[in-house]
Order: C-alpha cells, then sequence, then structure tokens
C-alpha cells in the first residue's frame, strides 16, 4: 500500500470512528481533501484512490490544477480560502463549492459572474470565530444579515456555514459554539444544512459538533511543499 493510500485509509478509519462515537451515519460527513501547494498529479492520484472532493485555498492554485486535470470531470472543487472580490469570476468559473463567503461584496461579486442565467453556484457564509476582525468570518452579529442577502442573489444557493477554530481555543467548545451559529442560519433558510468544520487536527471534535463537511490537508496529503 503507498504512503499516501495508507494515510488516507487511516484518516478515514478515524472518520468513521468519530461517526460512529457522535451516533451519526457516515452518508453525513463529505471528506474534503485539501491539496494546498501540491502538484497537480498528487490530485490524480488521490482521484485513482477514490476522492472526488479536493480543497484548494488559493484562487490561482484552484485554477490551474482544475484545468491541468481536466479530464478529471467527476471532481467537485471547493474554495476554502479569503476571496479577493475582483477574482470573484476566477473563483466562481474553478469551483463547484465557496465555503468562504464573509461579505456582501463578495456575494454580490460571485452573482455578478454567473456565466449564464441558470447557473448556481454552492456556497457557505463563513464566520469568524475569533475576536480578531482582521481573521477571515463575518462576525456574529451580522451573520444573519448576511445570510438573508444571500437569499436575495439568485444564482447563489447557500448550502450552511463554515469556520476554522480558533488556535487560543479548545476545538469542542469553539465547534460548539459555530453549531449555534449554523441553527441561526438555518432558521433563516431551513435547507442550508451543511456545517464545514474539521481539518486535520480537530475534525473528531467537528464530527461531534455536527460538521457534515471535513477539510482534511497534511494527515492525508503529508507536508505541504515548500513554496516555489
Amino acid at each position: 500500500m503507498s504512503t499516501l493510500q495508507s494515510r488516507l485509509a487511516d484518516v478515514d478509519r478515524q472518520i468513521v470512528a468519530a461517526i460512529r462515537d457522535a451516533g451519526r451515519q457516515e452518508s453525513e460527513v463529505t471528506r474534503i481533501v485539501v491539496t494546498k501547494f501540491h502538484p497537480a498529479a498528487l490530485v490524480r492520484d488521490l482521484a485513482g484512490l477514490g476522492v472526488r472532493d479536493v480543497g484548494e485555498n488559493r484562487q490561482q492554485e484552484l485554477t490551474a490544477k482544475r484545468d491541468e486535470v481536466a479530464d478529471l470531470s467527476d471532481l467537485r472543487w471547493h474554495f476554502i480560502g479569503q476571496a479577493q472580490t475582483n477574482k470573484a469570476r476566477q473563483v466562481r468559473a474553478a469551483s463547484c463549492v465557496v465555503h468562504s463567503v464573509d461579505r456582501p461584496r463578495l456575494a454580490d461579486a460571485l452573482h455578478a459572474a454567473a456565466p449564464v442565467e441558470d447557473d448556481v453556484l454552492d456556497v457557505l457564509v463563513q464566520v469568524n470565530l475569533t475576536d480578531d476582525p482582521g481573521r477571515g468570518g463575518v462576525a456574529p452579529a451580522e451573520l444573519d444579515a448576511l445570510t438573508e442577502h444571500l437569499l436575495t442573489l439568485d444564482s447563489l444557493r447557500l448550502r450552511g456555514i463554515m469556520a476554522v477554530a480558533p488556535l487560543d481555543e479548545a476545538p469542542a467548545s469553539a465547534f460548539t459554539r459555530l453549531a449555534g451559529y449554523a441553527e441561526r442560519v438555518r432558521a433563516i433558510e431551513p435547507t442550508a444544512n451543511w456545517i464545514s468544520a474539521g481539518m486535520s487536527h480537530d475534525f473528531a471534535e467537528a464530527i461531534a459538533c455536527g460538521a457534515t463537511h471535513l477539510r482534511i490537508g497534511s494527515a492525508i496529503t503529508g507536508e505541504r511543499p515548500a513554496r516555489g
């Protein structure tokens, strides 16, 4: 068994155990493999191992990799990084899901970038779980207003909520708060039931708190190569 295959299998075993411990069903959780800074060849190797959901943090890298493995038409590409409004068209063109909508201007830019009238992009609201306004995500006090704004944009389909656990807080505590914010979003849009949370070091806690989409990088891909 290759090292990559072994790491993938080990993480998947841990995911299944966490799901069972939480009394949930495996069908409720999607594992996204984040390939930040790794070459497109790794995406091809992952696809060969059955991976269908791939995540990227940077628009340029997402676009380049998607183009390089364009023959793998059944991959689902997730943009999980901070997006600039002037890159909204490129982000939308390369993404199946955008996890990091955190302000009305970005939502408007993604909506304006719809290539055709009937094209619909899946999006999630990113909420900031820290006290640092410089971190990505909408402030909790502004969550309801952003959610309502997204629902006015018919080329965007609100799927749920996303967050990153703070470094200075226990993941279980942070994800418990996130679950409360997710309830607020569902109170406005009942079908928006995705919770994107949990990375290599805290996905078990995220699953226990209701995460539906896990963003796992180095535990599967190995250490990221140095940027050139």
